[in-house]
């Protein structure tokens, strides 16, 4: 086999041929098919080659979907890069509609699922100009994300679907919902013990690190858990059944059914929720992260919150509390902590966080530091950051401009920076994927490092708890799923969804 992939489509010389890549994108071409490899593995480059396929067939266009418009943009600029051909582009919402309908005539798009799904509904594009449609983070087509009604919208067309995604949901059923809706006729998998993927695997090394919190944050953590004990014993007071340990999710299980059948639970069970959220928050994110979630939600007119904020002691002491320790200048043990890793660490580095109030802490932190630091976070609401300026963010953190960039969850998705070889998680996520995939910005070219914060007795172990069951479960469903799809005899590959 040639060092380099040989295609009339793909520029010569460029292109590493590596078998498990050819592998993957040959059954990828052939049928419904949803690769999942590790990130880091090149499934931008298992793309490339089916793209290059499906141009010399010369039958229709090619539509590559990303759910971020960073990644979106990253996929073009590989693709133009890669690709022998010039007519390849990018569809964003900031484009005009009358741009939007000339781009979409191009042999190959790239385009976030939102604004083709919204062109698709105004009727400047139709399913029936494309033969290949890729979705990227295909692990997202559950529920009502616009991945979903895209795919519906063909599957009364003759295109090929591919999917794409570096780990599969740890839950069977968003997993059988994920190849339904695609209407995937194969599961084509490789994992890090893969024989012809280990000549390729960089090792990562995880240390975790567990901080205490600091005295003034465990006083407003115990008076926060005293105003949630009284709700959780109102709730039960109303007929509830509640476990001994309740948990969010366990709160948020119980919307649907006190709306419908228990009204009288509604005002505890929501105000409850929102103790859940800030109790939360204050313990693996600090202070200041705190008392801004606390302001939002004193704006807004949601049942109990008036009561919370006026008439609930334990509350209102726990945010005095928490005005005294930030006028102290006290915030978080993490940062302190993060602040130390920051200093020591060689080269450049990634800091996850979910919050971005969390985010402009450690931005702020690290300037005081004397560090160059950009930040990612999304598009929405007024201190959002619009596509140029997430591209030119993740661009200077590519030239070395920035030497850390602190993301929400819009960086954990495919975002290709190969020197980087420091991912540090301010909190932890208690989602497979989402681990997998903020891992995955790590250890791409050489040995990588994650550093994992943990604060002791806090929702950081609990999240690391159900984070490992769940990394433990999704490691095999990609064989539960391949199981499955071979039992049906007789089922047409590319029709599965009528079985299911």
């Amino acid at each position: 086999m040639s060092d380099y992939i040989q295609h009339r489509y793909i520029k010569p010389n460029i292109v590493e041929a590596r078998e498990y890549q050819i592998s993957l994108a040959k059954q990828a071409a052939s049928e419904n098919c949803l690769v999942v490899l590790p990130t880091g593995l090149g499934k931008t480059t298992v793309a490339l080659q089916v793209i290059a396929e499906y141009l010399s067939k010369g039958t229709g266009g090619i539509l590559f979907m990303a759910p971020t418009r960073v990644l979106a943009n990253q996929h073009y600029e590989f693709l133009k890069n890669n690709l022998t051909i010039e007519d390849i582009a990018l569809l964003t919402g900031e484009d005009t509609v009358t741009k939007r309908k000339k781009l979409w005539a191009n042999s190959v798009i790239c385009a976030t699922p939102e604004i083709t799904k919204n062109d698709l509904d105004r009727g400047i594009v139709s399913t029936d100009q494309f033969v290949l449609v890729i979705f990227d983070e295909a692990h997202r087509t559950v529920g009502d994300y616009a991945y979903s009604s895209i795919a519906h919208r063909f599957a009364v067309s003759n295109a090929r679907i591919m999917g794409m995604t570096a780990t599969l949901p740890s839950e069977k059923e968003k997993a059988t919902e994920i190849i339904t809706t695609l209407r995937v006729a194969s599961v084509a998998e490789r994992n890090e013990s893969s024989p012809d993927v280990m000549p390729y695997i960089q090792k990562t090394d995880t240390e975790w690190i567990k901080v205490e919190l600091p005295h003034e944050l465990k006083e407003v953590q115990f008076y926060l858990r005293k105003a949630l004990a009284v709700r959780h014993n109102e709730l039960q007071r109303c007929g509830l059944r509640l476990s001994g340990n309740v948990s969010l999710s366990q709160l948020l299980r119980a919307r649907d059914f006190v709306l419908r059948q228990n009204q009288r639970a509604a005002m505890p069970l929501f105000t409850a929720i929102r103790l859940h959220y800030a109790l939360n928050i204050l313990e693996s994110h600090g202070i200041t992260s705190f008392l801004r979630f606390c302001e939002r939600t004193k704006e807004k007119k949601g049942a109990g919150i008036k009561d919370l904020f006026e008439n609930d002691s334990n509350f209102l002491r726990a945010l005095a509390h928490a005005k005294d320790a930030q006028e102290k200048g006290i915030e978080h043990s993490k940062i302190v902590k993060l602040a130390e890793l920051i200093k020591i660490i060689k080269g450049k580095a990634i800091v996850f966080t979910s919050y971005r109030d969390s985010v402009d802490i450690i931005h702020q932190k690290l300037v005081e530091m004397g560090i160059a630091a950009g930040f990612l976070i999304g598009k929405a609401g007024e201190t959002g950051l619009k596509q140029k300026k997430q591209i030119e963010t993740v661009q200077k953190f590519r030239e070395g401009t920035y030497q850390v960039l602190i993301a929400t969850r819009v960086g954990e998705e495919g975002l290709d920076i190969s020197e980087v070889n420091n991912v540090i998680f301010f909190d932890n996520v208690p989602s497979s994927i989402r681990f997998v995939q903020r891992k995955g910005r790590t250890g791409r070219k050489s040995v990588g490092k994650l550093f994992v914060l943990i604060a002791k007795d806090t929702i950081d172990e609990a999240y690391y708890w159900v984070g490992q069951r769940k990394i433990k479960a999704a490691q095999g469903m990609g064989d539960k799923l391949t199981r499955d799809l071979q039992k049906q005899n007789g089922v047409p590959k590319s029709a599965l969804d009528a079985y299911f």
